[in-house]
Order: C-alpha cells, then structure tokens, then sequence
C-alpha cells in the first residue's frame, strides 16, 4: 500500500473528528450556548447538509483539475471551516460553519477514494479504500474520546481548534506524499453525470440514505443514552465512544477484506446485522457492561458497510467514478442528517432515551431490504445478459455448421 494513502488518511481522521466529536459534545455545546440537546442535533444535521450540497457541486466544479491540487484544496477549506466553528460567537453562527465545513467532505472522500484505487494494485483496490477511510474510523478511537474529554475540561471550541491543528497538518501531507495522478481533460461533468442513469447506483444510494440512517438515529444522541440509562459518568463516556471507534475500525477492515471476496453478501450482511444490533441496544443500554459490548457490535456492523458500498459504486460508475463516489459520501451525510433530525423526533415525543435505538433498528432494516432487492435485480440482469449471449451464440454455430 503506497504511503500517500497515509496522507489521505491523516484527513480523514481529522473529518472523523470534528462529525463525530460534535456528538459526543451534545451536553457541552447545549450547555454553552443555552440551547437544548434536541436542538444541538441541527449543528450535527446542518454539517451533513453541507456534505450533500459540497458533494456534488465541488465535484463538478473540480472535474478537471489536477486530482492532487483538488486534494490539497478540499483539505484546506475542511481546516478554514473548523476555524469557522471554534470561534463562533453563537448558535446560529455555529450552524452556519458547521455548513461550512461540511460542503468539501463528501467531494474529499469521493476524490480521495478514486485516488486510493488507482494507487494500489487493482485486487487490492477495495482494502485500499478502507486504508483511507481508516483515518476515519480511528478518529472514534482517539479522536472523538480525546475532543469530548478535551471539550468537558476546557470546553468544546478547545476541541475544534486541536482539530484545526490536525487538519493543517493533513493538508500539508498530502502536498508532499500524493503523487500527481492523471485527470481527466475530456471527461467533465457531462461523463459523471451519466453514471447515474444507473438504477443500481440510485439502489445502492437509497441503501446508504436509509441503511446507515439507522446508525446516526442512535449514535448522534449516544452521550445522554449512555449517561441517562446505562449509568456512566461523564468521564467514563470517552472511553465507551473509544470502544465504538473500536469496532468501527475492525468493521471497515472486515468490509475491505469482504468486498475484494463477496461484495454483495457482504452489504446485506451488514446491513442487517446493525439493524439486530441497534434492536438489541434498547434492551443491553440498561446496564454498563452489555451498552459498552454492543456499541462496539453497532460500529462494527454499521462500518462494515462503508467500504463495501463505496466499492459497490466505483463498480458501477467505473467509466465516471468521482462524481459518483462523492455522491456516495453525501449520502452517508442525508442518513447523517435524517438519523439525527428521527432521533431526535422520538426524543422530543417523549418516547424514553432508548428510542432512537429502535428508530434506528427500522432504519437500517429498510437498508437491508433495498440491498437485497438490488442484488436480485442485479442477479436477473447478469442471467439475461448470459441468456442473449448463449441465444445470440446458436445461431453463429448453426451457420458454421452449415458452412463445414
């Protein structure tokens, strides 16, 4: 594996800081700015709205720059918008950066991972992927514990600005460690938009907007379901977010290693075991031990999902891949967005702490549903395309027969 995918990573650690660190910080952020938690959802929802704008206009409007420079760029406006964030004078403000920050995420792992294919071998491409998006989920390993232990003592805006540190750092590295890679002068907007004339890529998109939902419903208000109804104090929280960083890590590993193998088995899989999991977490979140187990048993499951379906889309949008591959990460941020705003829904309704657990079991079911139907559908598209081939092959024999 090329050390550039180190630099790639470096970003994405210091993303996977700052999306979830938030969550982890919902108390502070309430407290500080006199507002409450259900509302603290809107700067967690507002920054995946800005991955679903930046994704697909970012890209188009990078197309046909050098990939390297677009790299390094998306890096740096990740970093201003942190800044954005860690000197917000209020709420609104707050929202707003977050916005800000958001918009270069998507189109930076969309980039990002058509740049780790091309740099490894092409049966590694999928574990190369997963190398990147490891930045990501060691983020919730030592990252996200680190910021929401830094934000209790010295107040979440400390938290943003370690993050901003972080991100100048990645910046910087993948100026020096990225190669040049070859654009793509003719290919533009117009050849990624046509990737999605593909009813698989809008499959495998609506697998991940409702799918990985059912990961943020729960997740996004972890910290109060930890502290409310498993028993933990505040402290004790960093190290049950460091064991879901855990299981995210071993379970975008086990996805990587399962898509170079059995992609589509192992997106079902995924998806339904985080949907088991996220039912079982109404029940274990009640006592220490067994909330702390299945947190690493939901981050498992509900990353083992990443890899395989951004490996999904690259198959299918091979001819256009960046466009579709950002697209990809826009609508990680929608099920990002529509998780927390669910969530948080069943929380103002006064259905109990453990609600968005189950909201998120319903979720992630409906994700398993549609990746099953589109690898049926996918399965009839292979047998009719074997099909025309033998028909078509008869004939051709028929008339050499006939010519011997």
């Amino acid at each position: 594996m090329p050390l550039a995918l180190v630099a790639l990573a470096v970003v994405a650690f210091a993303i996977g800081t700052t999306e979830f660190a938030a969550m982890g910080l919902v108390p502070q952020i309430a407290g500080d700015l006199h507002v409450s938690i259900p509302q603290v959802g809107w700067v967690i929802s507002t920054y995946a709205v800005g991955v679903v704008v930046g994704a697909p206009l970012l890209t188009a409007a990078t197309a046909r720059l050098p990939r390297k420079a677009v790299l390094t760029g998306l890096a740096a406006l990740f970093t201003f918008g942190n800044l954005l964030c860690a000197v917000a004078p209020g709420f609104w403000p707050l929202v707003g950066a977050r916005f800000v920050t958001g918009l270069p995420h998507g189109a930076f792992f969309g980039a990002g991972a058509v740049a780790a294919a091309e740099l490894a071998a092409p049966h590694l491409r999928a574990r190369a992927v997963s190398v990147m998006f490891s930045g990501l989920t060691i983020a919730n390993i030592v990252g996200v514990p680190g910021a929401t232990l830094l934000g209790q003592h010295l107040g979440w805006r400390a938290a943003m600005l370690v993050v901003v540190g972080i991100g100048a750092l990645g910046t910087l590295a993948i100026a020096r460690l990225v190669p040049q890679l070859p654009s793509h002068p003719h290919g533009g907007l117009r050849q990624e938009l046509a990737a999605f004339r593909s009813g698989q890529l809008w499959l495998a998109l609506g697998t991940v907007v409702f799918g990985c939902a059912g990961l943020f419903a729960c997740y996004s208000y972890i910290a109060p379901i930890l502290t409310e109804v498993a028993g933990f104090g505040e402290g004790s929280v960093t190290l049950v977010l460091a064991l879901f960083g855990v299981g995210m890590t071993l379970g975008n590993a086990i996805g990587g290693y399962a898509a170079d193998r059995a992609l589509r088995p192992a997106i079902c899989a995924a998806f339904l075991l985080m949907a088991l999991a996220l039912a079982a977490f109404s029940v274990t979140a009640r006592t220490e031990w067994s909330a702390a187990v299945t947190v690493v048993l939901i981050g498992l499951f509900g990353f083992a999902t990443v890899p395989t379906v951004q490996t999904l889309v690259l198959q299918k949008a091979r001819r256009a891949p960046t466009l579709a591959s950002a697209t990809v990460q826009g609508a990680f941020n929608l099920a990002n967005a529509q998780g927390a705003f669910f969530g948080g829904l069943a929380l103002s309704a006064g259905l109990g702490w453990v609600s968005p657990a189950l909201v998120g079991a319903g979720l992630a079911a409906v994700g398993f549903v549609i990746a099953a139907l589109s690898w049926a559908l996918d399965r009839e598209g292979d047998e009719a395309a074997v099909s025309g081939a033998t028909a078509g092959a008869e004939p051709a024999a028929q008339n050499l027969a006939v010519r011997v």
